[in-house]
């Protein structure tokens, strides 16, 4: 009787419900990338990176990962720098927030414009970013994955 009592105790436990946090949490989330791709599009380096976490890790295809906040930064400078009508446009959005509410993932679908030799182009890329809370209470960017759905293309 007491192992079925433990049993019992031990699944009600694990039937925890969804965090109350979610939902605010998803919000806060949507409202800092929100800043981060405004920060990218005004080509500010400091306000596109504003979330990071002092540790970050920056990965996107066809090009080896970056790791902490400064080749994160220098890595946007040189990309503003080479591509100065890079622009994105929100497609899609989702936020999934662990139960603890101290990380989540949040994922996305962009359209990237840009110009190349005159030619207006663009293409859809996925990203992909996990979030911790900072101990101010903050969402930091822990890490972030950009992966292109296919190549640039004529608008």
């Amino acid at each position: 009787m007491k192992k079925l009592l433990v049993v019992a105790m031990t699944a009600a436990a694990c039937a925890c419900p969804p965090s109350v946090h979610a939902a605010p949490a998803a919000d806060d989330i949507k409202r800092d990338v929100a800043e981060i791709v405004a920060g990218i599009n005004a080509h500010d380096v400091a306000r596109a990176t504003q979330f990071d976490a002092p540790d970050i890790v920056s990965m996107e295809a066809g090009r080896p990962p970056s790791s902490g906040i400064a080749s994160e930064r220098e890595g946007l400078a040189m990309a503003f720098k080479y591509a100065p009508s890079w622009r994105l446009e929100l497609i899609e959005e989702a936020v999934d927030v662990a139960r603890s509410g101290e990380m989540a993932i949040y994922r996305s679908t962009y359209d990237e414009n840009s110009t190349d030799n005159g030619v207006a182009k663009t293409h859809r890329v996925n990203f992909i970013a996990g979030f911790v809370r900072a101990n101010s209470g903050a969402w930091q960017v822990k890490w972030s994955a950009v992966v292109a759905q296919g190549p640039s293309h004529p608008l």
